[in-house]
């Protein structure tokens, strides 16, 4: 069976793995204005990826997106996103339409959704690992996030190459298995109990944070894997293997940011239902 990890492609991940975990490591770590802009940096490229795939990165309404992009970081730099998301996003809107409006007939109506939907999806969800950070007991909530997805993908590849054989989607990702995402999501949540306990007097949670963490990781797991499929599906639609191939034997930030991407809003809102629910 370790023959089968034994591989040069295993050995190309493991090292740009680390090198990447690197990097996190160091913007994460400090927090503030260098996570922010490394926040702003990733989900950039990662507008610029989907857009490449949807066939609008050079176009217009890709530079509109791009655009928006940065607004909508420069709010959250200004402490400001709070009272000007929604003016912000209706007028990304506008703009969007006017381009197709006066541009007639250059684009088609599915460039208006795709250049909204990417902007929001690539640039907007990633943002939420700043605010996670942001909080009280925030430099150890948001490892929730990297341990929901990533945790879970590495404890789902195990489990799905050591027991796997049931496909869970067959179409979408042949390689995934059920066994490996039950793997994946009782992984997640052990590893994310140990992490609970072991700086459970550190974080400012009204309940327990073995068990909080325990659940909500789990949870995670799930939802990481549907963030994973989203993204192999706009793959599949468009015919290509990888966004891009700017991390070696990982593809592009939104092949390795799928499912963060998809889990961080979903852990933030579920840490705010914790605290909110118990206090």
């Amino acid at each position: 069976m370790l023959s089968k990890f034994a591989n040069k492609s295993f050995f190309l991940r493991l090292g740009s793995g680390i090198c990447l975990i690197a990097l996190i490591l160091g913007a994460i770590i400090p927090g503030g204005c260098i996570l922010l802009a490394a926040s702003f940096l990733v989900s950039l490229i990662g507008v610029f990826e989907l857009y490449r795939v949807l066939g609008i990165e050079k176009r217009s309404l890709g530079f509109t997106g791009y655009l928006f992009t940065l607004l909508y970081y420069l709010a959250i730099y200004y402490n400001v996103a709070n009272d000007v998301i929604l003016p912000l996003f209706a007028l990304f809107l506008i703009c969007l339409l006017a381009q197709y409006v006066f541009t007639f007939p250059n684009f088609k109506t599915q460039d208006i959704s795709n250049a909204f939907m990417g902007m929001i999806y690539a640039g907007v969800l990633l943002s939420f690992i700043y605010f996670l950070r942001d909080e009280i007991s925030g430099q150890y909530f948001v490892w929730l996030i990297f341990l929901s997805s990533w945790g879970s993908d590495t404890c789902a590849y195990v489990a799905g190459v050591a027991f796997g054989k049931h496909k869970m989607a067959p179409v979408l990702s042949p390689k995934k298995s059920i066994e490996g995402a039950v793997g994946g999501v009782i992984g997640a949540a052990a590893l994310r109990a140990i992490y609970g306990a072991v700086f459970s007097d550190k974080i400012a949670l009204p309940v327990t944070p073995v068990i909080a963490f325990a659940v909500i990781c789990a949870i995670g797991a799930l939802v990481s894997m549907v963030g994973d499929l989203a993204a192999s599906a706009i793959k599949r639609d468009h015919e290509i293997k990888d966004y891009s191939n700017l991390i070696p034997g990982h593809g592009g930030i939104m092949d390795r940011f799928d499912s963060v991407i998809y889990v961080a809003p979903v852990i933030w809102v579920l840490l705010g239902l914790v605290q909110e629910f118990f206090f």
